[in-house]
C-alpha cells in the first residue's frame, strides 16, 4: 500500500484528477493531430516524472512542473514532426486521390458526396486504424517514421493500414449497394 506521505503519491493523485484537463491543454496547443497524440504526450511526461530517481529534489509545485514538462514535450514533438498540410485545396486534392483508390475514375458530378461518405467512414474507424490512415495517406509519414515515433513495428503498422483499407472498402461497398 502506498503511503500518503510519499511525494510520488501526490503526483499520482495529480495525474488522476487532472488527466482530462491535461488532454485539453495538449489539444489546445497542437492542431491537426490524431486523437492519440495528446494521450501519448501526457503518458510520456508521466513516465519521465515517475522514473525520476528517488533521491531527486522533491517537486514543490506539481501542477506547474507537469504543465511545464508537457509544454516542453509538445515543443519537442512539433520540432520532430513533418510540417502538416493546412492548405484547404491541397487537403481536398488528397481526399480526391484517396477516394480514387476505392472507386477508380470518379464521375465529376459525385466527388463531394463521395468524399463526405469517405470522411464519415474514416471517422468511424477504431483509433489505431484511423490514425494510420491519417498519418500515411494524409500527413505523408512513412511506416519507418511512425515506427520510430511510436515503437510499433513497421509490419504491424502495414497490417493495420491494410485492415483499415479493407474495412473502409467493405463499408463503402455496403453504402454503395444501399
Amino acid at each position: 500500500m502506498v503511503s500518503d506521505k510519499r511525494p510520488d503519491n501526490n503526483i499520482n493523485i495529480f495525474f488522476k484528477e487532472e488527466y482530462n484537463s491535461l488532454k485539453g491543454y495538449v489539444r489546445s496547443k497542437i492542431t491537426h493531430t490524431t486523437e492519440s497524440d495528446a494521450e501519448d504526450i501526457i503518458q510520456d511526461v508521466a513516465l519521465r516524472i515517475f522514473s525520476r530517481p528517488a533521491d531527486a529534489l522533491p517537486i514543490q509545485n506539481i501542477g506547474g512542473f507537469v504543465y511545464n514538462a508537457i509544454k516542453n514535450k509538445i515543443i519537442d514533438t512539433m520540432r520532430a514532426k513533418k510540417e502538416r498540410i493546412y492548405d484547404e485545396s491541397a487537403l481536398e486534392q488528397l481526399w480526391t486521390e484517396f477516394a480514387e483508390m476505392f472507386y477508380g475514375d470518379m464521375p465529376k458530378e459525385y466527388p463531394e458526396k463521395l468524399k463526405e461518405k469517405l470522411k464519415e467512414a474514416i471517422t468511424a474507424l477504431k483509433p489505431p486504424y484511423r490514425d494510420i490512415i491519417v498519418a500515411v495517406d494524409f500527413e505523408g509519414y512513412t511506416y519507418r517514421e511512425i515506427s520510430e515515433e511510436t515503437g510499433i513495428p513497421p509490419g504491424t503498422l502495414m497490417s493495420r493500414r491494410h485492415r483499415a483499407m479493407s474495412l473502409l472498402l467493405k463499408k463503402l461497398e455496403t453504402k454503395k449497394e444501399l
